[in-house]
């Protein structure tokens, strides 16, 4: 402990300011007496009044108030001190009244940095009887280095602002299990002669232990041969904590006692006596992916998987009733959340769920409770699946607007609702295909879980179509009707005793100081919606986000989640190529979601793995070209137009703009060699698609080109013939992601989302009239993408019909 080396570091660190006067400061175990042990021991330490540097690791509101009995009875409050803190940010005071003597120690401090290393400063200064107490102004530089989850190392710096008094301190810290069940610490200081006059060192070393969850005790010896004993008592939101001193002849001196408020902490009484609660989800609302950081309180596919995963481990909760009433979510997120469901059942809980006016991907849904409960005035539409397009070709027509579609490959069918009065017979086959695969997993699932035969189901379907609530009893489809206020007395029906529906599990709310270091990090990085450099998944940015993650030395895999119906080739090669190198470095898992089309497909193709939901639509390798073109529009509204040009084909883009859309229709459609050129862009594209697909997955370019040809296929078939490796969702895409990096199963690791959430939601801002907001018209939104890429060859699916996720 006293090595020169040691020593060496100190003194280094030690900030020297100068002056001549003889007086001084506290020392590091003066100012800091209510600590229990070194700061990087227990917890946050006095919440950065010890070590400023400890602020990283505070992420919710913490306050400790702490007293001692030294200098009276224990309920005269003659000593005592408060301790606040948020994240990165500290305030603490120490009141001391000895006779008619007083004085209070203030201190501010601030930390940056992240669990492995941080670096803080603090400010400290003094009211009250500064001279009979001997205090200066101080600063305090700290630093917090937890390079393994083992390991902690303090180091801290004061000096007097006013005199030429120094201190350093080092504390180090050991965990043998990697956890605070068993932490043994030592520390050392050292003031310079200035301080009192002499140099003084001091030291001391001890041991926590937390011989249950919340509950600690602590012991720590002086160099001085004083010692103390503590025990620290965590119930939730709330602590406990006594201390007692002995001096060198083991006589009890005083004692120390403390509250602490905030952050949720490991609550002792769940641990002796777990209470017996129902974890209560209500998805009204849209499920999405990621929230706004401010003013969003949506419901995300992570945190909904997040939730049920913890409850299944946490053993205070033993059941989980979800209301689905205004839930508003796609078919695949369902079937996600559903599995995870089935999952949390093996642990022998119950699941509770409330539907009102479901249709058949709801009840799908519903249907692996163990008791599914309908409202009383509720209706329920199994009527089947159906998928269809509207057709604009003879509207276009009659407004003069002019559509080639310039279609090479047998299913590739994104521009029939503006070429066409009605659907190809291919893309009936693939379209028929994937509604016959989401019925089929709809009514083998619920029949699996509400043990009715193929033939009842079918009968529900064909011979009913809806039920009223009443009906939907009576054929046994739920089990009770009731409001949702109703929950708690079926819940106490099935448990045979009452239960508290609590609204998180205790494991989510547990603070990060059970691991110290940065756990190893899961990139999970979303790709959505319409591939385009700029809108859409954004792919000038987001291959930053591909990028960083890659080199990102603590993120150990990466997991894209695709969810995009296709669109410009250069944007999804952006982010494919980033892909394909980053593979190179770590483990990539594509999770594709609702839609992973076409261009979305090319997203995918180079992971190390792709994983699907069965209802994924997903393949789509193809490509295809839209041309819109004045056919008598322009004529119609009394434009006209004009120019001059400088090359052959330098007018075909030109032509009016429409009204509105800011968006050009060109005059003229194109010539033959035009057509010729585009024919060979396209073919030529595919080719190269092809190519990158059979490189990706390992497959024959006559195989890929065989199953491709625009195809779409369900996540179901796409396993079947290799556009695909594994079917599940999200949570399955994570685990086999810390399995391919060597990551066991239960260990801690972060999961990072990628992009940055955005700040809040703009819409806010737009108008509305007589209360509803303008929304733009889907169509008109289309036709925009299909103006804006007029003429460009594009692997992209019909964005019409295809709900893909947000």
């Amino acid at each position: 402990m006293k090595s020169k080396f040691l020593k060496v570091i100190l003194m280094f660190f030690i900030v020297s300011i100068p002056l001549n006067a003889q007086k001084g400061f506290q020392s590091f175990y003066d100012r800091n007496e209510f600590l229990f042990a070194s700061p990087g021991t227990i917890k946050y330490g006095l919440n950065g009044y010890d070590n400023p540097a400890l602020l990283t690791y505070v992420e919710k509101f913490d306050l400790m108030f702490n007293w001692s009995d030294r200098y009276s009875n224990w309920s005269d409050l003659k000593h005592w001190g408060l301790f606040v803190a948020t994240s990165n940010f500290g305030f603490g005071v120490v009141h001391q009244k000895i006779g008619g003597n007083a004085t209070s120690d203030y201190k501010v401090s601030t930390a940056l940095g992240s669990r492995n290393f941080s670096f803080g400063i603090s400010y400290g200064w003094t009211k009250g009887h500064i001279e009979e107490f001997n205090r200066t102004d101080i600063m305090s530089f700290g630093v917090l280095i937890r390079p393994l989850k083992y390991f902690s190392f303090g180091l801290v710096g004061t000096a007097s602002t006013q005199v030429n008094a120094r201190e350093g301190y080092i504390d180090l810290a050991v965990r043998p299990l990697g956890n605070e069940i068993i932490t043994l610490f030592g520390d050392y200081s050292t003031r310079n002669k200035s301080t009192y006059g002499i140099k003084k060192d001091n030291w001391s070393t001890g041991a926590a232990v937390e011989i249950l969850s919340g509950l600690t005790l602590t012991g720590r010896y002086f160099d001085s041969k004083d010692f103390t004993l503590g025990i620290n008592l965590g119930l939730g939101n709330i602590g406990f904590s006594s201390q007692a001193h002995y001096n060198k002849e083991s006589h009890h001196a005083y004692n120390i006692y403390g509250i602490r408020v905030g952050g949720y902490d490991r609550n002792l009484f769940s641990t002796l006596l777990p209470p017996k609660n129902y974890l209560e989800m209500n998805l009204l609302g849209e499920v999405k992916y990621q929230r706004y950081k401010f003013f969003d309180n949506s419901n995300t596919l992570y945190s909904i998987i997040q939730q049920i995963n913890a409850a299944k481990e946490d053993k205070s909760i033993l059941g989980i009733a979800i209301n689905t009433s205004g839930m508003n979510a796609n078919r695949e997120m369902l079937w996600e959340i559903r599995e995870r469901l089935r999952d949390f059942k093996t642990s022998g809980k119950k699941v509770i769920i409330f539907i009102d006016n479901p249709d058949l991907t709801i009840y799908h849904f519903a249907s692996i409770a163990d008791k599914v409960v309908m409202d009383p005035i509720g209706y329920m539409n199994l009527t089947g699946y159906v998928m269809g397009r509207t057709f604009y070709k003879n509207a276009l027509e009659k407004i003069g607007v002019g559509i080639d579609e310039h279609r090479f490959f047998k299913y590739k069918s994104a521009a029939e609702s503006y070429s066409r009065e009605k659907m190809s017979e291919a893309d009936k086959e693939q379209r028929q295909k994937l509604v016959d695969d989401s019925y089929d997993l709809a009514r083998r699932e619920i029949c699996e879980s509400r043990n009715f035969s193929f033939e009842q189901f079918d009968n529900f379907v064909n011979e009913y179509g809806a039920f009223l609530a009443s009906g939907a009893l009576e054929n046994k489809l739920v089990d009770t009707l009731a409001r949702w206020d109703a929950i708690p007395d079926i819940i106490k029906k099935v448990e045979k005793k009452d239960m508290r529906l609590v609204g998180s599990s205790e494991k989510l709310n547990l603070p990060s100081d059970n691991y110290w270091s940065e756990p190893k990090k899961i990139a999970v990085i979303y790709a959505l919606g319409a591939c385009a450099m700029d809108e859409g998944i954004n792919a000038r940015s987001l291959v930053k986000d591909v990028n960083a993650a890659a080199n990102d030395p603590l993120v150990k895999a990466i997991v894209l989640r695709v969810d995009s119906p296709g669109g410009d080739a250069m944007a999804s090669d952006y982010i494919a190529e980033a892909i394909k190198k980053c593979k190179k470095q770590k483990p990539v898992i594509v999770s594709q979601g609702s839609v992973a089309g076409s261009g979305g497909y090319w997203l995918s193709m180079y992971g190390d793995s792709i994983i699907a939901a069965p209802n994924t639509i997903t393949g789509s390798i193809g490509v295809i070209s839209l041309w819109a073109y004045n056919n008598g529009f322009k004529e119609k509204i009394g434009l006209s137009t004009d120019y001059v040009k400088r090359g052959e084909h330098a007018d075909l883009p030109f032509g009016m703009v429409i009204p509105f859309l800011g968006l050009s229709l060109p005059d003229r459609n194109l010539t033959i060699d035009e057509r010729s050129r585009l024919e060979s862009y396209i073919k030529t594209m595919y080719g190269e698609f092809v190519n990158k697909v059979a490189e990706g997955r390992k497959l024959k370019t006559e195989y890929v080109d065989s199953i491709g040809q625009g195809r779409v296929w369900s996540g179901t078939d796409g396993l079947k013939n290799g556009l695909v490796d594994i079917l599940g969702g999200l949570d399955d895409a994570i685990k086999l992601a810390k399995n391919k990096a060597g990551i066991k199963e239960d260990e801690l690791v972060n999961i990072i989302q990628l992009p940055a959430a955005q700040l809040f939601n703009f819409n806010f801002l737009q108008p509305k009239l007589f209360g509803f907001e303008m929304k733009e018209d889907e169509f008109l939104s289309n036709l925009k993408f299909r103006l804006q890429n007029n003429g460009k060859a594009m692997p992209v699916i019909p964005l019409e019909e295809m709900d893909f996720g947000k």
